[in-house]
């Protein structure tokens, strides 16, 4: 299968000291010969390293004659509203805001606050009600990664 050849591909790129913290996310190939591949990287993914690693698939899909003459393969970082798919992705989204899915298909909002290797710690705001008054308060929620479904960065303006 392509998506096999091409990950390959990309696992001995990405032992290149240049591209040694990039990593896969997932390889979609639809019957129109379209190949979207979506990497990441620990200090985030440029536009130069999409552009390169393309780049480098390109040569060996051609050489290879995987695809014939007409295909469209894009090389692209997973966006914002794409959910956060591997643990690695985590650290560098400390501080921003998140949305969790848990396993329950209860979601948790708050401000990704920390990361260990089995949990995040989510920092919410919960108002409570003191008479006629309404009391904010920041509370920290730990959450096992096995619980959770998926993690939406919310990006605010």
């Amino acid at each position: 299968m392509i998506e096999e050849k091409i990950e390959a591909l990309l696992q001995e790129k990405f032992l290149e000291p240049d591209f040694s913290d990039c990593f896969l996310l997932e390889i979609k190939a639809s019957a129109n010969q379209k190949i979207e591949v979506f990497i990441d990287a620990d200090s985030g993914i440029t536009f130069e390293k999409c552009q390169k690693i393309s780049r480098h698939l390109e040569e060996h899909i051609d050489a290879q004659g995987w695809l014939g003459e007409r295909y469209t393969l894009e090389v692209s970082s997973p966006g914002v509203s794409r959910p956060l798919a591997l643990w690695r992705q985590y650290p560098r989204n400390i501080g921003r805001n998140v949305e969790v899915t848990l396993e329950d298909k209860s979601v948790r909002t708050g401000t990704l606050h920390a990361v260990t290797p089995d949990t995040v710690v989510l920092q919410e705001e919960v108002k409570t009600k003191e008479g006629k008054k309404t009391k904010k308060e920041i509370v920290e929620t730990v959450i096992p990664f096995s619980h959770i479904v998926k993690t939406v960065v919310k990006v605010s303006f």
